[in-house]
């Protein structure tokens, strides 16, 4: 089942009419986690697939397209999480993690940023494991 706000335009009624208004969810989620910007973007994305993680969680809020987060499970192995549009994931702080679209090549995606836009990855590698985000991750998540 899929709702969303109808744009009300003359024309065929068999089309989506999907108006592409904001969801109060979205909004909620990002007043209750303190989250102050936002943005939307559109790519073709290769860049993503290195894996990598980030001292910030990451939240993103599929409007179009298809992609795969692929996650590492306490045993180091990839989870592949399919995202498609009107899907929402949040990524904790340190959790090593990819990203890539699906065959299609094509995603729009928002971001949530809880203070100025910043997006910085620290790909995996030995100095990386002893961030301390990551360490808190680890003892939190994968300890347990």
């Amino acid at each position: 089942m899929r709702a969303y706000w109808y744009d009300n335009l003359p024309g065929d009624q068999r089309e989506p009419d999907d108006s592409g208004r904001e969801l109060e969810q979205v909004d909620a989620l990002a007043s209750e986690r303190s989250y102050k910007n936002r943005d939307v973007y559109e790519t073709k994305v290769k860049s993503f697939f290195a894996e990598h993680m980030h001292e910030d969680e990451e939240i993103r809020y599929i409007r179009d397209g298809k992609g795969y987060f692929d996650v590492r499970n306490e045993g180091d192995e990839w989870v592949r999480i399919l995202l498609e549009k009107d899907d929402l994931i949040i990524l904790p702080a340190g959790i090593y993690h990819r990203f890539t679209t699906d065959a299609s090549n094509f995603i729009v995606a928002m971001r949530l940023f809880k203070e100025e836009p910043k997006w910085t990855p620290l790909n995996r590698g030995p100095d990386v494991d002893i961030n301390p985000y990551r360490q808190e991750y680890v003892d939190k998540t994968l300890k347990v």
